[in-house]
């Protein structure tokens, strides 16, 4: 696997169906150069950018993918007249306490902008990334947590039952389920954080053709038990199959899918 690769489709392909999420919560909490906001998982950094760009301080810390990282370090690096948001920006390789800087303010935002609820035990990892990034949070903060809609609103979700179908029962961890109503909730209620709002936002999934769809989901991870049990070339295959009813005339796939947040505070 060429996680270099990966790392651009992500980049390039995936990620940028998630702006909507990113809009509307930024909206919603009225992001903006008074802002001292936590990234989790910051990935290639996009949601970082749109915050950065609305003036905001941004530290990112991601443990996952440095080949993500390095990409977020190409984003949010100061342009040619060094911008104050961009002069602000922390990117770390490492967990929340790696970012923990004595001599700056409490943040006042944290923000898991990668989905959970789809993959067994994904919420777990999520609540050990909470627990050690909210000590470094003002009490009061926003911390944000996202996560797949409804699979009756998702079409996404045929799809994505190809790594269930063909991940090995026996991982446990890794494959793909049905996202529950409470997900979100649980996460924050065993964090110790106090539920203040939700939202679903629209997110389609649109690729210009079914080889840009296969790349573009291949990058979020989700079907790695599934490559793992089996092989790349047969989850290509099945995947490649499973798109073709929403695929359009001009080629184009086109997936209705829908995201949900939820706004907890810090105690």
């Amino acid at each position: 696997m060429d996680l270099g690769a990966r790392a651009r489709d992500w980049s390039e392909i995936q990620e940028r169906m998630l702006v909507p999420l990113y809009e509307a919560v930024y909206e919603r909490l009225e992001v903006g150069p008074a802002t001292r906001l936590l990234g989790l998982g910051c990935g290639s950094g996009l949601a970082l950018l749109m915050a950065a760009s609305r003036g905001a301080a941004v530290t990112g810390v991601d443990s996952s993918s440095p080949e993500r990282l390095a990409l977020a370090r190409e984003r949010l690096a100061p342009g040619p007249w060094g911008t104050r948001a961009r002069a602000e920006t922390r990117l770390v390789d490492g967990s929340p306490r790696d970012a923990t800087d004595a001599k700056a303010p409490a943040y006042t935002l944290v923000t898991a902008f990668e989905p959970i609820g789809c993959l067994a035990g994904d919420s777990e990892g999520l609540g050990e990334l909470l627990a050690s990034a909210t000590p470094l949070a003002e009490r009061g903060a926003a911390v944000v947590l996202a996560g797949w809609g409804p699979p009756e609103r998702c079409a996404t979700s045929s799809v994505l039952r190809v790594a269930t179908k063909l991940a090995d029962p026996l991982r446990g961890g890794g494959s793909w389920r049905p996202a529950l109503r409470d997900d979100l909730e649980e996460v924050a209620q065993r964090a110790g954080l106090k539920p203040d709002g939700s939202g679903r936002v629209a997110c389609p999934f649109g690729y210009a053709d079914v080889d840009s769809a296969v790349r573009g989901l291949l990058s979020t991870g989700l079907f790695d038990a599934a490559i793992s049990a089996t092989d790349q070339e047969q989850v290509d295959k099945e995947l490649t199959e499973s798109l073709h009813p929403h695929q359009r005339r001009d080629g184009t796939v086109w997936m209705p899918t829908v995201f949900r947040y939820l706004i907890a505070r810090v105690a």
